[in-house]
């Protein structure tokens, strides 16, 4: 009998392996592997699960001979060339129902720092300061909070609000009555938020209409002294707009998890300069792209992989 392999480029929970095995797969791991090796071996496997680093483009997919399935850890597309993927007959697996408690989260505890300065205090009683009056921060009782993009974590994200006596907005432009369920949530239009949300939460996929969709014009049209947050993909925002924004007072707050470039090592000159004026910035809080990153989601996206794979495909 034909043995049908998985191929796994990134770090996962065990069970995984020990779940494809029990499924008839044939796991190989290997979280280090490279993109060039990719395209060298993909034509020997029947699935291949992924993360950011694999750029899943219609090259790699057309030498995916065998290839039935791409998993996703995670939610992100967009490095998933999905028209050629629904030409080749590979089926598209997301995992977001796997993190968006650990998003929702961290973009509570992100903006719970920003509110109370703690980052700010911390640091400085690590440098023997003791500045009380600095640090005061303000509650989020009595705010209006923002969710833009209400799937799988901006859902969870507003639940997070049940207790806290905020006024929770939202809007997906493409779900209508989502929170006919949450009581304490009103569905409304993008620009009763811009008009009137303290806080805007961001949980969008990236794509031709999310790329800078925080723009100058739309940064202009919120409210003066919003606070941002994006948990979701750097490119929804303009870096430059944003930075622009915090300088002139229309945004005082932003919290990031995630970067319109987030190769390190690759900056230009232009982007260094960039960065290191935003990360000036007192009124900020950033991570680097771990919202989604904890114990409990590193199996919870192993459990939904094998869920969906389960329901679709058998190697047997």
């Amino acid at each position: 009998m034909e043995i049908k392999k998985v191929l796994i480029t990134d770090y996962v929970h065990p069970l995984l392996m020990i779940k494809f095995r029990q499924l008839g797969f044939h796991p190989v791991y290997a979280p280090e592997i490279k993109l060039d090796v990719v395209h060298a071996v993909i034509s020997s496997f029947h699935g291949i699960v992924i993360n950011t680093k694999i750029k899943t483009d219609r090259t790699l997919l057309e030498k995916g001979l065998q290839l039935k399935f791409v998993a996703r850890l995670g939610s992100g597309k967009d490095i998933i060339d999905l028209d050629a993927a629904d030409q080749l007959g590979i089926n598209i697996i997301t995992s977001p129902e796997g993190n968006r408690n650990a998003v929702a989260e961290h973009a509570m505890g992100m903006l719970l720092s920003l509110a109370n300065k703690i980052n700010q205090g911390d640091q400085e009683v690590r440098a023997f300061q003791w500045n009380r009056e600095k640090n005061r921060g303000f509650e989020l009782e009595g705010k209006t909070i923002g969710i833009i993009g209400f799937g799988n974590t901006g859902r969870a994200f507003a639940e997070k609000f049940e207790s806290w006596k905020t006024s929770v907005l939202s809007y997906d432009k493409y779900k209508e009555r989502y929170a006919e369920d949450l009581r304490f949530v009103t569905e409304t239009n993008l620009a009763e938020i811009q008009e009137k949300a303290d806080v805007i939460s961001f949980h969008l996929p990236l794509t031709e209409e999310t790329k800078h969709m925080v723009d100058k014009d739309f940064l202009a049209k919120c409210q003066k002294g919003v606070m941002l947050l994006n948990t979701s993909r750097g490119k929804v925002m303009d870096e430059n707009a944003v930075i622009e924004a915090l300088t002139l007072g229309q945004v005082s707050g932003l919290c990031m998890d995630v970067f319109e470039n987030e190769q390190v090592h690759s900056f230009s000159k232009e982007e260094k300069a960039k960065y290191e004026v935003l990360f000036g910035f007192k009124n900020t809080v950033f991570t680097p792209h771990v919202a989604g990153w904890t114990v409990e989601s590193k199996r919870k996206i192993a459990e939904t992989i094998i869920e969906k794979v389960k329901s679709s495909f058998r190697a047997d």
